[in-house]
């Protein structure tokens, strides 16, 4: 499940995207807002005390790092890994800056799921809303269907491969601690970006605090 829970995940919201064509757009940011919330909130209950458990005192550093990182990958990606895209022009090609980035970030989210298995389930929230945003910006953007099912299957298998290496690699397991605080950064970046871009003019309603506490909840129960 730690493999195919992020990689249905993508696939699944590239079919919403495909046969549902959702036009809600205030039902895709409770959506964010929630996987925002939960990925964020498994990032503190579960991820943070452990790095810290390790008693490396430059932890806060690679944390830094992480956010510093997920910045610059954000300079390429326009801000997809939280649902941020935009344009009106055509697209006549897999936007290779974008995929790259968004292949990067998700690889390294993978890293420390094979030591912490519920993290499946907040990257496989987390990429659910991205996926079908990506997908119905570039169906609009009339990318051709073949690229387009490229994009969304190399984003697909970015996680369980990185999940794979964080299982396998000495290298990695041999820095295991200091990657994953570098995952910390990006993951706290991230969904912090995400609770308050989702919400219009950075206001908060009722059902935008619900979803963002039932993520917090969930993660918490785990």
């Amino acid at each position: 499940m730690n493999y195919l829970l992020p990689f249905l995940s993508v696939l699944l919201g590239y079919g919403i995207a495909l046969f549902l064509e959702p036009k809600n757009k205030k039902n895709l940011k409770l959506l964010l807002a929630f996987s925002g919330a939960f990925l964020l909130a498994l990032t503190i209950f579960h991820l943070l005390p452990e790095v810290y458990a390790a008693s490396n005192p430059s932890i806060g550093l690679f944390i830094m790092l992480g956010i510093l990182f997920q910045i610059v990958l954000e300079v390429a990606s326009k801000g997809a890994e939280h649902g941020h895209v935009h344009g009106h022009d055509a697209i006549t090609q897999i936007p290779w800056l974008l995929f790259i980035s968004l292949c990067v970030h998700a690889l390294l989210e993978g890293i420390p799921v094979s030591q912490h298995p519920s993290l499946a389930l907040g990257i496989a929230v987390h990429h659910l809303p991205i996926a079908i945003i990506l997908a119905t910006f570039f169906r609009k953007g009339n990318l051709n269907a073949r690229a387009l099912f490229i994009f969304m299957l190399g984003f697909a298998f970015m996680t369980p491969i990185g999940t794979l290496l964080g299982g396998s690699a000495p290298i990695i397991n041999q820095y295991a601690t200091e990657i994953t605080a570098v995952v910390i950064g990006i993951l706290f970046h991230i969904s912090s970006t995400i609770i308050f871009e989702s919400s219009e003019g950075h206001k908060f309603n009722v059902a935008k605090i619900s979803v963002i506490v039932l993520g917090m909840a969930l993660a918490y129960l785990l």
